[in-house]
């Protein structure tokens, strides 16, 4: 069973995706602020991240760069979900680090494949 870090403030957001993402068969860590998904990324090693840009404490780029400067977590994949998709926000976030960027409201399907291409031996994505 792969580990998704859902990093997002947003509490009806938060327990949306993670109940998709749990019935899909992931496993599913839950961070409300930038700071606390870079301590959680770093202790948890999870498979892939799932972050909000726009994060309390510390925003979703800088806890991107933070996450992919540390060695021990910079093989994880990044994907970046804003609502406030402006011009430049997707190169933005892909020059912090983010390996994939997706808008909000979140397309769940769009979002799973982005998921089974970056994590391609996921058990419960091929559903």
């Amino acid at each position: 069973m792969s580990t998704i870090l859902l990093i997002e403030d947003n509490e009806m957001n938060r327990d949306m995706l993670a109940r998709r993402l749990e019935r899909r068969g992931f496993q599913v860590l839950l961070a409300v602020d930038g700071a606390q998904g870079v301590a959680m990324a770093q202790k948890e090693r999870p498979d892939l991240i799932l972050m909000d840009l726009s994060l309390p404490v510390m925003d979703g780029w800088d806890a991107a760069r933070q996450i992919k400067a540390n060695a021990e977590t910079a093989a994880i994949p990044i994907v970046a979900l804003t609502a406030h998709a402006l011009i430049g926000d997707e190169e933005k976030s892909r020059a912090a680090g983010c390996d994939e960027y997706d808008v909000k409201p979140v397309n769940f399907s769009r979002l799973l494949d982005k998921i089974q291409r970056l994590l391609p031996r996921v058990d419960g994505a091929n559903e």
